[in-house]
């Protein structure tokens, strides 16, 4: 089992003895723990990037599970095809909801109340005064209505929106509500006021908000992109922001991390952080519940969480 954190730092692992597994750890450093053919179980490197997640996975023969510690699995798509059949993946479901959400949040209230203006005025000892957009009485849609979304639906229910929209990749209803499907995007588009992004990258959603998801937004809104950087088409956001039609805030970006002296960095209306939506004092006891839950599972034979895909 090769964990990216020491098993003697996870509470409730099973005991290696009584469940016959033998913990590796591994963190995406040069060297393997141990020969990656005799690998069961394998728990993804946290933020490291395709290249070390998919490293080891050719020499990982008898593999079972792949286990990441992201919502998203497109870091370890690209190394998929040289598993063998019956490989389960999973995700992190459940680890990144509050974190994320709560980023997502404060990306929308720093860009609509002006933070950004303000910092800026400290430095210069500068005092901006006036009237700011708020949060309250704004129509938001949620694109990606996933574990995610619902999370960031619950943190914004205190804050008196006009209205939340859902959008995913198909319509169902959900105690909260219709959700609609990714077909209904044209229609909801001109009428929100804050336009926030978290679905998974697929090709489905690579550019999802290109040249005309972005022209439909109306003039003033917020795009909020908490998903993945390819979802937003770079080059067709950079024309919106420069024009001042609308504002963005951006945790993820494309290319990413945005090198220096990229334009988003000095676009107008423009936030950005630096992929943080996840990495938090939150991420760890969560990852850590993750991974001893799935390993008692799978020493037990029991159905494994969060499988996302199945190789064949």
């Amino acid at each position: 089992m090769w964990l990216p954190i020491p098993a003697d730092e996870i509470e409730g692992l099973p005991a290696p003895a009584e469940a016959g597994l033998n913990y590796r750890f591994w963190d995406g450093g040069q060297h393997f723990p141990a020969d990656p053919a005799d690998c069961a179980f394998y728990a993804v490197p946290y933020m490291k990037g395709t290249e070390v997640a998919v490293r080891p996975l050719a020499a990982m023969t008898r593999l079972r599970v792949v286990q990441t510690l992201s919502a998203g699995i497109d870091h370890v798509e690209p190394g998929l095809g040289s598993l063998p059949s019956g490989v389960r993946l999973c995700n992190a479901r459940g680890v990144h909801e509050a974190s994320t959400a709560e980023l997502t949040l404060a990306l929308v209230l720093a860009s609509l109340r002006g933070i950004p203006r303000f910092v800026e005025g400290m430095r210069r000892e500068e005092w901006h005064a006036g009237f700011y957009p708020a949060l309250a009485d704004k129509s938001v849609l949620i694109v990606g209505y996933g574990s995610i979304g619902a999370a960031i639906e619950d943190r914004l229910v205190p804050f008196e929106c006009a209205r939340v929209a859902r959008v995913a990749r198909s319509a169902r209803t959900t105690e909260r509500g219709q959700v609609h499907a990714l077909t209904d995007l044209p229609a909801l588009l001109p009428e929100a006021d804050v336009v926030i992004l978290c679905t998974p990258l697929t090709p489905a959603t690579r550019h999802l908000a290109g040249a005309g998801f972005l022209s439909r937004m109306k003039d003033g809104a917020l795009l909020v992109n908490v998903a993945r950087g390819p979802v937003v088409d770079t080059e067709a956001l950079l024309k919106e922001v420069e024009s001042g039609r609308i504002t963005a805030a951006l945790d993820v970006t494309d290319p990413e991390p945005l090198p220096a002296g990229h334009p988003l960095w000095h676009a107008p209306g423009v936030l950005i952080s630096p992929h943080v939506g996840g990495s938090t004092s939150a991420f760890m006891p969560r990852a850590k519940r993750l991974l001893a839950g799935q390993l008692t599972r799978y020493a037990a034979g029991e159905p494994l969480r969060n499988v996302v895909l199945t190789t064949a």
